[in-house]
């Protein structure tokens, strides 16, 4: 999927944003986005989505069975997977 590029801000909307970032925090209304204190229900990583590369490769059929069976909270074994190997790379890259 190709995104497109944004286009370029007009003269007024680059002064709209200068004269914003040069208020002071005391000034900005935040009246109608109440503060949350309740973040029970929050998803880590919902709005982060590290560019992925698709590859071939072969694992052992008991292998994919147990990711497959196995994978935590309802997501992909393939995510389940990535992860694991993911958290293998960081032990690794600690032990040296």
């Amino acid at each position: 999927m190709k995104r497109e590029t944004s286009r370029e801000l007009t003269r007024q909307q680059k002064a709209e944003i200068e004269a914003l970032a040069d208020l002071p925090d005391e000034r900005i209304d935040t009246s109608d986005i109440p503060e949350i204190l309740d973040w029970s229900d929050a998803r880590r990583g919902t709005l982060y989505r590290p560019v992925k590369q698709q590859i071939t490769l072969r694992l052992d059929a008991d292998v994919v069975a147990w990711f497959k069976t196995n994978a935590p909270g309802g997501r992909g074994y393939q995510t389940e997977i990535n992860r694991v190997l993911r958290e293998h790379a960081r032990m690794a890259l600690h032990r040296t």
